[in-house]
């Protein structure tokens, strides 16, 4: 562009040399003047330094991300006792800030959680209680050497362990309604172990049971 401009310069310069009238000579001046200021703003503009386009570098992180997992030391020792309402549970710890204790009460289980205990995180928990309690009326108090937990029973009455205990005497009671059904299991099994002659000898005393003959279908086994 700066080359057409000084091309057109040159050539307006050789008509004003030759132009006589006034108008001619205006117009030719007031055209040279334009061009000329639009040849310094060309020469100007090129004449800047290019300004280099920094980049910025990437920066690498060296923060680690924070784990949210937090490891417990489990309190399995701890003493208890109860009246006809609530029961009472005592665990032995010092320096516990009540501010730091986490208790998650629910109808057949709690989860005590204790934080930053001399730099230690206890955890006590019994996943499945002896009976339902009232998870409302729970509550926790951390005394100097001890926390104690207290827990409202859902109908009153003594627990035998603190712990869930699987009723055991039911099905004890129920194979003593039908004392032949272990009669009948093993004879089942001798019949199908024993030899020819002892499947005679069983089914012989199996049918005489069956007809009255004798009560005992091992008799005569």
């Amino acid at each position: 562009m700066a080359e057409e401009v000084a091309l057109d310069l040159d050539e307006l310069r050789q008509l004003q040399n030759i132009a006589k009238r006034p108008r001619v000579l205006n117009l030719i001046n007031s055209e040279i003047s334009n061009l000329e200021k639009l040849r310094d703003s060309a020469v100007s503009s090129s004449a800047k330094p290019e300004v280099p386009v920094t980049v910025p570098a990437p920066v690498s992180s060296s923060v680690k991300p924070v784990s949210s997992a937090v490891n417990y030391v489990t309190l399995g020792t701890f003493s208890w006792d109860q009246d006809n309402e609530k029961v009472k549970m005592y665990i032995s710890l010092e320096g516990v800030d009540e501010d730091k204790v986490q208790a998650e009460f629910k109808p057949m289980s709690l989860d005590i959680k204790i934080h930053d205990v001399q730099g230690k995180n206890y955890r006590c928990a019994i996943p499945k209680l002896h009976k339902e309690i009232v998870p409302e009326k729970c509550k926790v108090l951390v005394k100097p050497k001890r926390i104690v937990i207290t827990m409202f029973k859902s109908s009153r009455g003594n627990w035998l362990d603190i712990h869930h205990k699987e009723d055991k005497i039911k099905p004890s009671l129920e194979k003593e309604k039908d004392p032949m059904a272990g009669i009948m299991g093993m004879m089942k099994n001798l019949y199908e172990d024993g030899d020819e002659e002892m499947k005679k000898t069983i089914a012989k005393a199996w049918t005489d049971a069956r007809s009255g003959k004798t009560a005992d279908p091992l008799k005569g086994l």
